[in-house]
């Protein structure tokens, strides 16, 4: 069969391949831990009897022979002839690592590498034609030898990459039913010129449109984490290590590329905490500790972002350590260091440059990591914090969107343009005129400051740090808005001329001539066919060469709920893009999603897209709005939203009448 010629073909047996490839390194390594589950060793050899049937269907001969040899010796296994030991267990993997290199292959080529994998087919022999009666140590010494005699020098090659993305059958039918009704409401519109009937099935048609493709492309965490018992396993017995992996929340979703995007600095924090973080048995033993090491990872949803921490209980960040190993390679001065916290100290493992490792390995020692992994989160609007405790282990907490295709935004305005504060970095907003600003607003050796709850926090006037406009220190304005955002674990104040509204934009890349300005995570085409640039919050703190206040780590209420701010129980609503709050009791009325409003002997009904919630939280600054029928916008639960005045509302109704 020329697979060349019938790319669907070969494209769907890539796809599950890859799937049964990756199932089988994480049923290999949980057999290492279970060698007598039968019905484990009967599933990974039916796994591996599928590949090589499937390979004899399209004449791929080399995958077909060496899946026919790692077949003889799963039968011997599941057949009691064998004893599995980790030696035998290494060599299946082998297996596993030789056909996802002829799938890389395939994919890229059309074809098999052409390695006949001589190595691992004798290698695989020698263990199908041992005696019936060897026990597993004897299995283990043979091969042991024969593999130092005989063994795939270079490294394998990168797996396929995975072009597909498999969706529920449901949410493919409710896609074509949205679909049809876009069109028969088009149709509607074009034929009555527009009633606004139409137009409000319209945008709710679109908004659940838009809903359902996103969906389509949120995948499991699991994606990648699926990968990472294989990492570890290996990366164990090369250490000499007892590594137990536990994993938490596996089943939270995120889009896809999110997920692409963390793939690599993910799988090296993983690296680098079996090999810096835990210790050998004997060195654990001594400290009292069990053998074995646990690393553990957790994903969670939170405040409209995905949480992924990787923590151990190895032997932690020695901050003296880190000092030192910065001073002896020059990237820190001994005055910096000298006023440094242990936290600060800590940190400086995000060096480029640094590493803590006394010889270069092939596993780390060339200080090329964890500065690369930050640089990769910060790029898709992420952030990574390390805490860590000496002798107890560490924590990395990464927090990164939900997707990278549409986010909420704060649109602002700055020197007379306009730009996007996304709304996973805006903690608060605060808005202050007249006396009132001198009192807040202060300078300190020339830096501007905001006096809140008794501390300091900086301020950064946006136009000033984009070259638009130079400050003079002293200066107040007479209308202070600023929004306070979060980069790193940090906070500050980003005055700007004035705050919008809260809108879910579509992110465009940048050009590539300017994708290396740090400012910017990207742009964003507004309603009236103009370009908003979206604010990289930690480019700019990094641009200005800002010290941030650090987020007190005693802080319990939710993000954006406003320090000291008195708790409100609100209804949440959406509008179009907009999510509004009523402020007055409410109930459902009719069919249509609605709220039944009164004030004094006047009533009426609002009719809105949906009704969220009602929610009881911190609501905080709040900004006027040049709008009747808007109290003011506010942030309330971690997001912005518009307050509705409803008597305005009511007594406008009235007047209309």
């Amino acid at each position: 069969m020329d697979l060349a010629q019938d790319r669907e073909i070969l494209d769907e047996f890539l796809v599950e391949t890859s799937t049964n490839l990756s199932q089988l390194d994480l049923d290999l390594v949980e057999l290492e831990q279970r060698p007598d589950d039968g019905e484990l060793m009967n599933r990974i050899f039916r796994t591996i009897h599928t590949v090589k049937g499937t390979c004899g269907f399209l004449g791929l001969s080399g995958m077909e022979q060496i899946s026919h040899v790692g077949e003889n010796v799963l039968n011997r296994l599941r057949n009691r002839e064998l004893r599995l030991n980790p030696m035998l267990v290494s060599l299946i993997l082998d297996l596993v690592d030789a056909l996802r290199v002829e799938s890389a292959s395939l994919q890229t080529t059309s074809k098999e590498s052409g390695n006949g994998w001589e190595d691992l087919v004798a290698r695989l022999k020698q263990a199908e034609s041992m005696p019936a009666t060897a026990a597993g140590p004897e299995v283990a010494e043979s091969l042991a030898v024969l593999s130092t005699n005989q063994k795939p020098a270079a490294p394998p090659a990168p797996e396929a990459p995975d072009t597909t993305i498999r969706i529920d059958v449901g949410l493919a039918d409710k896609l074509v039913n949205l679909v049809g009704e876009l069109v028969l409401v088009r149709n509607q519109m074009l034929e009555s010129g527009g009633e606004s009937q139409a137009r409000q099935r319209l945008n709710l048609i679109t908004s659940e449109l838009q809903e359902s493709v996103m969906k389509t492309r949120m995948q499991p965490v699991s994606v990648v984490w699926n990968k990472l018992p294989r990492v570890v396993r290996d990366l164990g017995a090369q250490l000499g290590k007892q590594i137990q992996l536990v994993q938490e929340g596996s089943e939270t979703e995120m889009d896809r590329g999110v997920i692409e995007a963390i793939r690599d600095p993910l799988t090296h924090i993983v690296r680098n905490s079996c090999d810096h973080g835990l210790e050998r048995p004997e060195v654990r033993r001594e400290r009292g500790k069990p053998e074995a090491g646990t690393l553990r990872l957790k994903a969670y949803q939170e405040s409209g972002q995905v949480v992924i921490e990787v923590a151990d209980d190895g032997a932690g960040i020695n901050g003296e350590k880190v000092r030192n190993k910065a001073l002896e390679k020059g990237l820190v001065t001994p005055q910096q260091v000298a006023v440094m916290s242990e936290r600060q100290l800590q940190e400086l493992v995000f060096l480029p440059g640094f590493s803590t490792a006394d010889t270069v390995s092939s596993i780390s020692g060339r200080g090329v990591g964890m500065d690369v992994v930050r640089r990769n989160i910060q790029r898709i609007g992420g952030s990574i914090e390390l805490a860590s405790q000496t002798g107890a282990g560490t924590l990395l907490r990464i927090r990164i969107p939900l997707t990278l295709a549409i986010i909420p935004g704060l649109l602002v305005t700055a020197g007379g343009q306009r730009f996007v504060i996304p709304q996973a970095s805006l903690v608060d907003l605060v808005r202050a005129s007249g006396a009132q600003v001198p009192k807040v607003m202060q300078w300190v050796d020339d830096n501007p400051v905001f006096r809140r709850n008794g501390r300091l926090w900086p301020l950064l006037f946006l136009k000033q740090v984009l070259g638009m406009e130079a400050c003079d220190a002293g200066w107040c304005p007479e209308v202070l808005t600023a929004a306070f955002v979060e980069a790193k674990g940090r906070r500050f104040g980003l005055v700007v001329d004035a705050v919008q509204s809260m809108r879910e934009i579509v992110v465009k890349p940048l050009g590539r001539k300017a994708r290396g300005l740090n400012v910017y995570a990207g742009a964003t085409i507004l309603d009236d066919g103009n370009v908003a640039l979206i604010l990289d919050i930690a480019g700019l703190a990094q641009k200005a060469a800002l010290e941030c206040v650090e987020a007190p780590p005693e802080e319990t209420q939710a993000r954006g709920a406003g320090e000291g701010a008195a708790r409100r129980t609100m209804l949440l609503v959406e509008a179009g893009e907009y999510k509004v709050l009523s402020t007055e009791p409410a109930r459902l009325g009719g069919e249509l999603p609605a709220i039944v409003v009164s004030h004094g002997a006047m009533r009426a009904a609002l009719v809105v897209d949906r009704i969220r919630d009602i929610r009881s939280a911190g609501f905080s600054a709040e900004r006027q709005v040049n709008h009747p029928a808007i109290e003011c916008s506010a942030v309330f639960d971690g997001q912005v939203c518009d307050v509705l005045d409803l008597k305005s509302i009511l007594e406008e109704r009235k007047a209309a009448r």
